[in-house]
This record gives structure tokens, C-alpha cells and sequence, in this order.
């Protein structure tokens, strides 16, 4: 693969004032790419006037038989970059995820592209970091940039904002950019309903305001979800409008704010802990970072033994 092309000479991100009112309108060109193991779906959008763009949510593969590690899926996205032509200037997290591994370390290893979060990242570092019992700075160092709420940045000619998007966990973030909103675990598609909201620091109250801040924006807003669990064995999918969600979002429809958040709860009670959990947290809190080798020059991974012996959350860690 040859070298992929990112924006060595962008600024991080742009203030409010110095966003192009250019961008104010125009369409991203969105492709997603769905990861059938985890359910996940990783997308580069793309601004069609300038050739920059933005990678959402990659995928470091793991298999938790063997322990292995691949790229197959990052390198998915680099290959697409490079067939069209595009510049890379953001590899952009919604949250850490609690069910693949980020690839955001690894690509901007290949491709010297800024990494992005939002910046209460920081206390999700500081509740797993005492699970784990891991020495590393819980200052979200590991990114290049923590976004504000509304903070503005841009992708080309694209203006884009950080949502800040919580109750699944206590960072999420939405990213609009254009007429396209990235709505990672908030949401999903409108017959798979929304998002668990009781990992540690979530709030399903939250994640009921969260969504309604998006259902706020216009109805032909294009949303894109981050997982697609293919309710009776459909195919994947993973864009809708918030015209959409409203009229036919099987969570949503026919709830109020109160009702939502005890049929959420009551949901939640029942799901089991996802399966790569405890293997992804300590690598997602650390920027999508492996812990460091060990002096056999192997990497590990810390399983905590008994910290939920349930198979579900506690109330408090």
C-alpha cells in the first residue's frame, strides 16, 4: 500500500470564527463499512470539493480465542482513501467502545493523521483505570484533540460540531458534519430501537436527553448509527433521518421521557456484559494503544477476575 495522504499542514481544528461558511449546507459523501464480528460499522466521510476527510470509528480486529490482533479492517479504510484520491484529516472516536477495539492508534501510526474524542474522556479514563488498577495519565493525552460541547472544526470545506451525546457512556459525542450526523450508540436503526445506558457513568435519563437533542436537528438530517445487529437476520444497514427515527424508532415511538427510562433500565437489567469488554476498555481508554510490551517483548492484556460476578454491571464500581 503506498503512503496514504493526510493534511500535514491543517490546522488541529478551527475555531468558530475561522470555520468556512462555505461548507454550510454541502453534502459529505458517507461510506460505511460494516464489521460483521462485532456489528460495527467504521465510516470515511469525505468532503467532494476538496478531497479531505474524516475516518469514524475504526476497527482494530481481535480474536479473543487466540489473542491475536489484525488491521484488516483499518486497512479497509486506507484502501478506500487511496482508490479515491482523498486526504486524511481526522481519525475521529465517539466514545471508547466497550465491544471492538479502536483503530485510531494504529492508523495514526501509518498515516500521521490527528486523533479526536471528546473531552470527557477523562473520567472515563479515571472509572476504568481503577478497574483495571493501570498507571497511565488520565488527562486524554493519548488523542491529539478533546472536543468541547459544540465545538466547530471542519473536514475540507465541510463545517462540522461535537456534540457532546451522553447516557451510553459519560463522553459520547455526536459528529455533524454537513447534513450528516454520526450518532454512534445513541440510536440505532429505527427496528433495533437505542442504546444500552448502564455501563459505569451511563444514564439512560441522559441518554433519552442525548436523543432528543439529535431528533432536534432537521428531519432530513442523515444519521448514521455505529453498530447494526440485524434484527431477524436482516441485512446490515446503518443510515437513517431523524424523520425517520421519530415516526418509526421501535424504543422511541409512543414513550415519554419517564416511560423511556424504565423500559431502558428494565432492559438493561437483562443484557449480558458484551463479550470483548474488559479485553477493549484498556485498549480504547489508551487512544486505541495496546499496553506497552512486557521485557519478552509480548503484549498483555489484564482480565479483572470477579469485578462482576453477576455477568452485569453493579450499581457503582
Amino acid at each position: 500500500m503506498s503512503e496514504i495522504a493526510f493534511a500535514r499542514s491543517a490546522p488541529p481544528y478551527l475555531s468558530e470564527a475561522s470555520v468556512p461558511r462555505a461548507g454550510v449546507g454541502l453534502e459529505p459523501d458517507v461510506t460505511g463499512f460494516y464489521e460483521e464480528a462485532t456489528g460495527s460499522v467504521q465510516y470515511v466521510v469525505a468532503d467532494q470539493i476538496t478531497r479531505r476527510c474524516a475516518i469514524i470509528d475504526p476497527v482494530l480486529d481481535f480474536d479473543p480465542t487466540s489473542g491475536a490482533t489484525r488491521t484488516t479492517s483499518a486497512d479497509r479504510l486506507l484502501r478506500h482513501i487511496e482508490a479515491q484520491g482523498l486526504i486524511l484529516e481526522w481519525i475521529l472516536d465517539t466514545h471508547p467502545h466497550a465491544d471492538h477495539f479502536s483503530a485510531a492508534g494504529y492508523l495514526k501510526d501509518v498515516t500521521g493523521a490527528p486523533t479526536a474524542i471528546g473531552e470527557r474522556v477523562t473520567e472515563v479514563q479515571k472509572i476504568w483505570k481503577k478497574l483495571y488498577n493501570l498507571t497511565f495519565p488520565t488527562n486524554g493525552s493519548q488523542w491529539d484533540h478533546l472536543f468541547a460541547d459544540g465545538e466547530q472544526f471542519a473536514v475540507g470545506a465541510l463545517q462540522a460540531r461535537a456534540l457532546l451525546s451522553p447516557g451510553h457512556t459519560l463522553c459520547s459525542v455526536t459528529y455533524l458534519i454537513g447534513d450528516a450526523a454520526f450518532v454512534h450508540d445513541t440510536v440505532f436503526m429505527p427496528d433495533s430501537g437505542t442504546a444500552r445506558a448502564d455501563f459505569p457513568g451511563g444514564d439512560a435519563r441522559q441518554l433519552w436527553r442525548s436523543i432528543q437533542r439529535i431528533l432536534q436537528l432537521p428531519g432530513d438530517t442523515r444519521l448514521f448509527t455505529g453498530h447494526d445487529y440485524r434484527p431477524n437476520g436482516r441485512e446490515a444497514r446503518w443510515e437513517s433521518t431523524v424523520a425517520e427515527q421519530k415516526a418509526h424508532n421501535r424504543h422511541l415511538t409512543d414513550r415519554d421521557e419517564t416511560a423511556f427510562v424504565k423500559f431502558r433500565n428494565e432492559r438493561d437489567r437483562s443484557l449480558p456484559l458484551p463479550d470483548l469488554m474488559l479485553s477493549a476498555l484498556q485498549v480504547n481508554i489508551a487512544g486505541g494503544r495496546l499496553p506497552p510490551p512486557e521485557d519478552d517483548g509480548r503484549y498483555y492484556l489484564k482480565v479483572p477476575l470477579n469485578a462482576f460476578p453477576r455477568g452485569n454491571f453493579p450499581v457503582r464500581l
